[in-house]
């Protein structure tokens, strides 16, 4: 009786196989090769390519943190290539040096779809899904001309502490908000690179309260953890900021601990960047997989945040744009 058992459970299991096989094989398999895990928007954008592409939703993701090591993600996109996925996702950790990764992916005739920063040495990719880097620096730039204004600050003495060097939202931002500075003519004093970290923009500030002490008013983060490593410098070194303090703190990425600290008043205005690609890739590739043409950018809303005081009206490119008053409500619905 067990003998007769086994064998129609070994049957069975043999029947099954066929249907398990055919249900592995209709995943679509993506490869994402991640730029690390230095901030909270970085956390908030691989998690948003996780649970869009999940199993439950029809999809194999195969997932590498490159850690800030451009050889190591040019390493894990021609793993993707060897695994035969269907897509890959790229967030490039640099601007340049991809054209020959790239031209690999498309003799294997595996679309790339892009994320976040920009690749500019290549275009042999699919879509390009992100932000525009140099329209956050605009932003930034003409949103302080109209707050000194409104302030009657007079003269604008400028630190930036800069993102990844070689990153596209490093050079978008610091093109877009030091092209405002020379139309106005503000003392940009110096800017050095946090890496996007917390640890670096405090390392940074700390250099910069001993170097320029009593010389600056505005200091900008190009990210929200870089800012929080600022804070910590500027309250060792005894530097007030936030709106009606001794220093105007700009920042990007509008992360939800960043819209928390200008809620306090510590953040004086902080412009989003959107880091939920996922969902906008997963129309991409749908796309894709039915025949159907992309397009080459495609570009996310996105928010500037400030308090009531600090919401001001500015243009950039002569279009108006509209500020985000900061309450609980949206600091609960951010990343």
């Amino acid at each position: 009786m067990r003998k007769i058992s086994k064998i129609i459970v070994t049957a069975m299991a043999a029947a099954l196989l066929p249907a398990m096989a055919a249900q592995a094989e209709e995943l679509i398999s993506i490869g994402f090769a991640q730029v690390g895990h230095e901030s909270d928007w970085r956390t908030a954008s691989t998690k948003s390519c996780q649970d869009v592409f999940s199993e439950e939703n029809g999809y194999d993701l195969s997932f590498v943190d490159c850690d800030n090591d451009e050889a190591a993600q040019k390493e894990a996109v021609r793993s993707f290539i060897e695994q035969d996925v269907d897509y890959i996702i790229i967030d490039p950790i640099i601007a340049t040096g991809w054209d020959t990764v790239l031209t690999e992916c498309e003799d294997a005739g595996i679309p790339v779809i892009v994320i976040d920063r920009t690749i500019d040495d290549s275009d042999k990719y699919a879509a390009w899904v992100g932000s525009n880097f140099k329209t956050e620096g605009l932003a930034a730039g003409e949103w302080l001309a109209a707050y000194a204004e409104k302030q009657g600050i007079e003269e604008l003495n400028v630190l930036t502490i800069s993102g990844s060097t070689g990153s596209s939202a490093q050079i978008g931002r610091s093109e877009g908000f030091n092209e405002v500075a020379e139309k106005y003519g503000w003392n940009l004093i110096d800017e050095q690179t946090g890496d996007f970290t917390e640890a670096g923009g405090q390392e940074v500030m700390e250099n910069y309260c001993k170097s320029y002490e009593g010389q600056f008013n505005v200091v900008v983060c190009q990210n929200d953890n870089e800012a929080f490593g600022a804070m910590t410098a500027m309250d060792n070194a005894g530097v007030t900021y936030g709106p009606g303090n001794d220093v105007i703190l700009i920042s990007y990425d509008a992360c939800t601990a960043g819209l928390e600290d200008v809620k306090a008043g510590k953040i004086t205005a902080d412009f989003e960047c959107n880091p939920l690609a996922a969902p906008f890739v997963e129309e991409v590739i749908k796309k894709l997989a039915a025949g159907e043409e992309v397009e080459k950018e495609v570009y996310m809303v996105e928010h500037w945040y400030a308090l009531e005081d600090q919401i001001v009206e500015f243009e950039v490119d002569g279009e108006a744009q509209e500020m985000t008053l900061v309450t609980d409500e949206v600091i609960e619905a951010q990343y």
